[in-house]
């Protein structure tokens, strides 16, 4: 039976102090220090900020029911902005969406149906001709939504200018 022992610190400030202004400004704190006069004593005794705002190491070494430590060293495991180790949690947010790419067709076509729909996908009436649509040209309904919604508008001012090709490149 194996337990794990976990050893938190806390170390420097990472609250941005001058958000509101539209700028990044951090207090300098350098390691969290716990503040015994505050109540709930989660504030530091440094800069004022809960515990939360400082950047949180964790040192995790597993012990059998022996009390010897498997392994030669603890792992480390750093939350928050810096260059240490990463949990695996930041190695799935690394990795790039993939992107659809459309070919001049259906980008044409797309362009024709959206017009004739007057740039809103109604959920009854025309949810099959919708369907229908989206099949034929070798798309999903969700990504049709999503290309209408991030075309709506650069089609009313290429409309206005009779420029169309805008839309299609």
């Amino acid at each position: 039976m194996e337990e794990d022992n976990l050893n938190d610190n806390y170390r420097e400030c990472l609250r941005n102090h001058a958000a509101t202004l539209g700028s990044y400004a951090t207090d300098g704190c350098g390691e969290f220090t716990l503040d015994d006069t505050f109540p709930g004593g989660l504030c530091c005794a440094a800069c004022g900020c809960h515990r939360n705002f400082h950047r949180k190491i964790t040192y995790r070494a597993s012990y059998s029911s022996g009390g010897m430590a498997h392994g030669t060293g603890a792992e480390m495991i750093e939350y928050g902005g810096g260059s240490g180790v990463q949990s695996p949690e930041s190695e799935r947010s690394s990795k790039k969406r993939f992107r659809t790419k459309f070919t001049e067709e259906q980008k044409e076509k797309m362009l024709e149906f959206a017009e004739k729909l007057g740039w809103k996908l109604l959920r009854k009436d025309e949810e099959d001709e919708t369907e229908r649509f989206c099949r034929g040209i070798g798309i999903s309904r969700k990504v049709f939504k999503v290309w209408m919604h991030n075309h709506k508008n650069s089609s009313t001012a290429s409309a206005s200018t009779g420029n169309a090709s805008s839309l299609t490149q």
